[in-house]
Protein backbone atom coordinates (compact mmCIF):
# COMPACT_ATOMS: atom_id res chain seq x y z
CA UNK A 1 0.00 0.00 0.00
CA UNK A 2 1.35 3.42 -0.97
CA UNK A 3 1.79 5.67 2.05
CA UNK A 4 -0.49 8.70 2.30
CA UNK A 5 1.00 11.98 1.12
CA UNK A 6 0.60 14.98 3.39
CA UNK A 7 1.30 18.46 2.02
CA UNK A 8 0.48 20.72 4.98
CA UNK A 9 2.11 21.23 8.35
CA UNK A 10 -1.32 21.20 10.01
CA UNK A 11 -2.08 17.76 8.60
CA UNK A 12 1.38 16.45 9.48
CA UNK A 13 1.13 17.55 13.09
CA UNK A 14 -2.37 16.13 13.43
CA UNK A 15 -1.00 12.72 12.46
CA UNK A 16 2.15 12.84 14.58
CA UNK A 17 0.07 13.92 17.59
CA UNK A 18 -1.85 10.65 17.33
CA UNK A 19 1.37 8.66 17.23
CA UNK A 20 2.82 10.61 20.13
CA UNK A 21 -0.30 10.02 22.23
CA UNK A 22 0.09 6.28 21.58
CA UNK A 23 3.70 6.43 22.80
CA UNK A 24 5.14 5.53 19.41
CA UNK A 25 8.61 6.57 18.22
CA UNK A 26 9.04 8.47 14.95
CA UNK A 27 11.86 8.27 12.43
CA UNK A 28 12.33 10.80 9.65
CA UNK A 29 14.25 10.49 6.37
CA UNK A 30 14.69 13.97 4.84
CA UNK A 31 15.12 13.85 1.04
CA UNK A 32 14.78 16.00 -2.05
CA UNK A 33 13.10 13.17 -3.93
CA UNK A 34 14.30 11.30 -7.04
CA UNK A 35 14.70 8.38 -4.69
CA UNK A 36 17.22 5.60 -5.31
CA UNK A 37 18.40 2.58 -3.35
CA UNK A 38 20.49 4.83 -1.10
CA UNK A 39 17.38 6.67 0.06
CA UNK A 40 15.47 3.41 0.37
CA UNK A 41 18.20 2.00 2.61
CA UNK A 42 17.66 4.98 4.93
CA UNK A 43 13.92 4.31 4.99
CA UNK A 44 14.58 0.65 5.80
CA UNK A 45 16.90 1.66 8.64
CA UNK A 46 14.20 3.96 9.99
CA UNK A 47 11.59 1.22 9.63
CA UNK A 48 13.78 -1.17 11.65
CA UNK A 49 14.43 1.35 14.41
CA UNK A 50 11.16 3.25 14.83
CA UNK A 51 7.44 2.58 15.23
CA UNK A 52 6.52 5.17 12.61
CA UNK A 53 8.45 6.43 9.58
CA UNK A 54 8.09 9.71 7.71
CA UNK A 55 9.93 10.36 4.45
CA UNK A 56 10.03 14.03 3.50
CA UNK A 57 10.37 15.17 -0.11
CA UNK A 58 11.21 18.83 -0.61
CA UNK A 59 13.54 20.30 -3.23
CA UNK A 60 14.90 23.06 -1.04
CA UNK A 61 15.63 26.18 -3.11
CA UNK A 62 17.88 27.59 -0.39
CA UNK A 63 20.40 24.78 -0.99
CA UNK A 64 20.99 25.80 -4.62
CA UNK A 65 23.34 28.64 -5.52
CA UNK A 66 22.81 27.92 -9.23
CA UNK A 67 19.26 28.56 -10.57
CA UNK A 68 19.80 26.15 -13.46
CA UNK A 69 20.79 23.40 -11.03
CA UNK A 70 17.55 23.95 -9.11
CA UNK A 71 15.46 23.94 -12.28
CA UNK A 72 17.07 20.76 -13.60
CA UNK A 73 16.93 18.81 -10.36
CA UNK A 74 14.80 15.68 -11.02
CA UNK A 75 11.29 15.63 -9.55
CA UNK A 76 9.63 12.20 -9.53
CA UNK A 77 7.02 12.25 -6.76
CA UNK A 78 4.73 9.49 -8.05
CA UNK A 79 7.61 7.14 -8.75
CA UNK A 80 9.12 7.94 -5.35
CA UNK A 81 5.89 7.00 -3.60
CA UNK A 82 5.79 3.67 -5.44
CA UNK A 83 9.38 2.90 -4.48
CA UNK A 84 8.56 3.43 -0.79
CA UNK A 85 5.51 1.16 -0.93
CA UNK A 86 7.32 -2.09 -0.09
CA UNK A 87 9.12 -0.58 2.90
CA UNK A 88 6.00 0.28 4.85
CA UNK A 89 6.58 4.00 5.28
CA UNK A 90 3.73 5.52 7.28
CA UNK A 91 3.65 9.01 5.76
CA UNK A 92 5.26 10.97 2.92
CA UNK A 93 5.50 14.68 3.65
CA UNK A 94 5.65 16.80 0.47
CA UNK A 95 5.29 20.47 1.46
CA UNK A 96 5.23 23.31 -1.04
CA UNK A 97 7.71 26.16 -1.10
CA UNK A 98 5.11 28.47 0.45
CA UNK A 99 4.45 25.94 3.22
CA UNK A 100 8.12 25.82 4.17
CA UNK A 101 8.98 29.46 3.49
CA UNK A 102 5.81 31.52 3.92
CA UNK A 103 5.65 35.21 3.14
CA UNK A 104 7.89 37.15 5.51
CA UNK A 105 10.21 34.24 6.30
CA UNK A 106 13.43 35.88 7.47
CA UNK A 107 15.56 33.33 9.35
CA UNK A 108 18.78 31.65 8.24
CA UNK A 109 20.77 29.14 10.30
CA UNK A 110 24.54 29.12 9.83
CA UNK A 111 27.01 26.56 11.20
CA UNK A 112 30.57 27.87 11.53
CA UNK A 113 33.68 25.84 10.88
CA UNK A 114 32.25 22.79 9.13
CA UNK A 115 30.83 24.74 6.20
CA UNK A 116 33.75 26.77 4.84
CA UNK A 117 35.53 23.95 3.00
CA UNK A 118 34.74 21.12 0.56
CA UNK A 119 31.24 21.72 -0.85
CA UNK A 120 30.89 24.86 1.25
CA UNK A 121 33.81 26.51 -0.53
CA UNK A 122 32.41 25.98 -4.03
CA UNK A 123 28.67 26.27 -3.30
CA UNK A 124 28.17 29.54 -1.38
CA UNK A 125 25.11 29.44 0.87
CA UNK A 126 24.46 25.73 0.30
CA UNK A 127 24.95 24.66 3.90
CA UNK A 128 23.02 27.65 5.22
CA UNK A 129 20.12 26.23 3.21
CA UNK A 130 20.68 22.78 4.70
CA UNK A 131 21.03 24.14 8.23
CA UNK A 132 17.83 26.17 7.87
CA UNK A 133 15.56 23.47 6.40
CA UNK A 134 16.68 20.53 8.53
CA UNK A 135 15.69 21.99 11.93
CA UNK A 136 12.32 22.91 10.43
CA UNK A 137 11.79 19.30 9.32
CA UNK A 138 12.94 17.99 12.70
CA UNK A 139 10.49 20.27 14.53
CA UNK A 140 7.65 19.74 12.09
CA UNK A 141 7.85 15.94 12.28
CA UNK A 142 8.74 15.81 16.02
CA UNK A 143 10.94 12.82 15.11
CA UNK A 144 13.03 10.89 17.61
CA UNK A 145 15.60 9.79 15.03
CA UNK A 146 16.73 11.16 11.66
CA UNK A 147 18.53 9.11 9.03
CA UNK A 148 21.12 10.54 6.63
CA UNK A 149 23.49 8.89 4.17
CA UNK A 150 27.25 9.07 4.58
CA UNK A 151 27.62 9.90 0.87
CA UNK A 152 26.84 13.49 1.87
CA UNK A 153 29.27 13.21 4.76
CA UNK A 154 29.87 16.92 5.22
CA UNK A 155 26.12 17.47 5.37
CA UNK A 156 25.84 14.70 7.97
CA UNK A 157 28.42 16.41 10.18
CA UNK A 158 26.72 19.79 9.77
CA UNK A 159 23.37 18.30 10.77
CA UNK A 160 24.86 16.55 13.80
CA UNK A 161 26.50 19.79 14.93
CA UNK A 162 23.38 21.95 14.57
CA UNK A 163 21.21 19.38 16.38
CA UNK A 164 23.71 19.36 19.24
CA UNK A 165 24.23 23.12 19.35
CA UNK A 166 20.50 23.92 19.19
CA UNK A 167 19.57 21.21 21.74
CA UNK A 168 17.16 19.54 19.32
CA UNK A 169 16.09 16.27 21.00
CA UNK A 170 16.81 13.96 18.07
CA UNK A 171 19.38 11.27 17.28
CA UNK A 172 21.05 11.82 13.89
CA UNK A 173 21.96 8.44 12.41
CA UNK A 174 24.53 8.10 9.63
CA UNK A 175 24.02 5.19 7.22
CA UNK A 176 26.59 3.70 4.78
CA UNK A 177 26.87 4.92 1.19
CA UNK A 178 25.06 2.65 -1.27
CA UNK A 179 26.86 2.07 -4.56
CA UNK A 180 26.09 0.78 -8.02
CA UNK A 181 27.73 -2.49 -9.04
CA UNK A 182 30.51 -0.55 -10.78
CA UNK A 183 31.28 1.45 -7.63
CA UNK A 184 29.54 4.74 -8.46
CA UNK A 185 27.94 6.25 -5.36
CA UNK A 186 24.18 6.37 -5.81
CA UNK A 187 22.86 9.90 -6.23
CA UNK A 188 19.76 11.57 -7.63
CA UNK A 189 22.12 13.53 -9.90
CA UNK A 190 23.17 10.30 -11.62
CA UNK A 191 19.86 10.50 -13.50
CA UNK A 192 21.22 13.56 -15.29
CA UNK A 193 24.18 11.66 -16.78
CA UNK A 194 24.04 10.66 -20.43
CA UNK A 195 24.76 7.01 -21.26
CA UNK A 196 28.24 7.96 -22.37
CA UNK A 197 28.97 9.93 -19.21
CA UNK A 198 27.53 7.17 -17.02
CA UNK A 199 30.22 4.83 -18.34
CA UNK A 200 32.94 7.28 -17.31
CA UNK A 201 31.49 8.18 -13.90
CA UNK A 202 32.80 5.16 -11.88
CA UNK A 203 36.39 6.28 -12.51
CA UNK A 204 36.02 8.77 -9.64
CA UNK A 205 35.42 6.02 -7.07
CA UNK A 206 38.05 3.81 -8.71
CA UNK A 207 40.73 6.48 -8.36
CA UNK A 208 39.66 7.25 -4.79
CA UNK A 209 39.89 3.60 -3.78
CA UNK A 210 43.39 3.37 -5.27
CA UNK A 211 44.36 6.50 -3.35
CA UNK A 212 42.95 5.07 -0.14
CA UNK A 213 45.02 1.92 -0.46
CA UNK A 214 48.18 3.94 -1.01
CA UNK A 215 47.37 6.23 1.91
CA UNK A 216 46.82 3.21 4.16
CA UNK A 217 50.27 1.98 3.12
CA UNK A 218 51.88 5.22 4.25
CA UNK A 219 51.74 7.44 1.18
CA UNK A 220 50.90 11.13 1.57
CA UNK A 221 48.42 13.26 -0.33
CA UNK A 222 51.28 15.48 -1.43
CA UNK A 223 52.87 12.50 -3.16
CA UNK A 224 49.78 11.04 -4.87
CA UNK A 225 47.29 13.86 -5.42
CA UNK A 226 48.58 15.20 -8.76
CA UNK A 227 48.62 11.74 -10.36
CA UNK A 228 45.08 11.06 -9.12
CA UNK A 229 43.75 14.34 -10.48
CA UNK A 230 45.35 13.61 -13.86
CA UNK A 231 43.65 10.19 -14.01
CA UNK A 232 40.23 11.69 -13.23
CA UNK A 233 40.53 14.42 -15.85
CA UNK A 234 41.92 11.97 -18.42
CA UNK A 235 38.80 9.81 -17.94
CA UNK A 236 36.64 12.67 -19.23
CA UNK A 237 35.81 14.71 -16.15
CA UNK A 238 35.84 18.43 -16.90
CA UNK A 239 36.83 19.94 -13.57
CA UNK A 240 37.70 18.87 -10.02
CA UNK A 241 36.34 21.05 -7.22
CA UNK A 242 38.31 19.21 -4.56
CA UNK A 243 40.19 15.97 -3.88
CA UNK A 244 41.25 16.05 -0.24
CA UNK A 245 41.96 13.95 2.84
CA UNK A 246 40.27 15.24 5.97
CA UNK A 247 39.55 14.29 9.56
CA UNK A 248 36.14 12.61 9.76
CA UNK A 249 35.12 14.49 12.89
CA UNK A 250 36.07 18.15 12.40
CA UNK A 251 36.88 17.97 8.66
CA UNK A 252 40.34 19.47 9.21
CA UNK A 253 42.76 18.97 6.31
CA UNK A 254 45.21 16.05 6.49
CA UNK A 255 48.19 14.95 4.41
CA UNK A 256 48.47 11.40 5.78
CA UNK A 257 46.05 8.76 6.98
CA UNK A 258 45.03 8.54 10.65
CA UNK A 259 42.12 7.01 12.56
CA UNK A 260 38.79 8.40 11.27
CA UNK A 261 40.36 9.97 8.17
CA UNK A 262 38.20 10.27 5.03
CA UNK A 263 38.98 11.01 1.42
CA UNK A 264 36.61 13.52 -0.21
CA UNK A 265 36.08 14.38 -3.87
CA UNK A 266 33.80 16.49 -6.04
CA UNK A 267 34.17 16.60 -9.80
CA UNK A 268 32.18 17.73 -12.83
CA UNK A 269 31.28 15.33 -15.63
CA UNK A 270 29.40 16.74 -18.64
CA UNK A 271 27.73 19.42 -16.51
CA UNK A 272 26.86 17.11 -13.60
CA UNK A 273 28.59 17.53 -10.26
CA UNK A 274 29.42 14.21 -8.60
CA UNK A 275 30.61 13.87 -5.00
CA UNK A 276 31.99 10.93 -3.06
CA UNK A 277 33.91 10.09 0.10
CA UNK A 278 35.45 6.97 1.56
CA UNK A 279 36.98 6.09 4.91
CA UNK A 280 40.79 5.82 5.08
CA UNK A 281 41.55 4.15 8.40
Amino acid sequence: MIAPIERTLTGLRAQTAVWRKAGETIGVVPTMGALHQGHLSLARAARAACDRVIVTIFVNPKQFNNPDDLENYPRTEEEDARKLESIGVDLIYVPSGDEMYPSGFATTVHVDGLTDMLCGATRPGHFDGVATIVPKLFLQTSADQAFFGEKDYQQLQVVRRLARDLDIPIDVIGCPTIREEDGLAMSSRNLLLSDRSRIKAPVLAEVMNDMAERLKSGATMTAIQDEARTRILAAGFNEIDYLELRDGSDLSLLDAAKPDARLFAAAWLAGVRLIDNIAVE
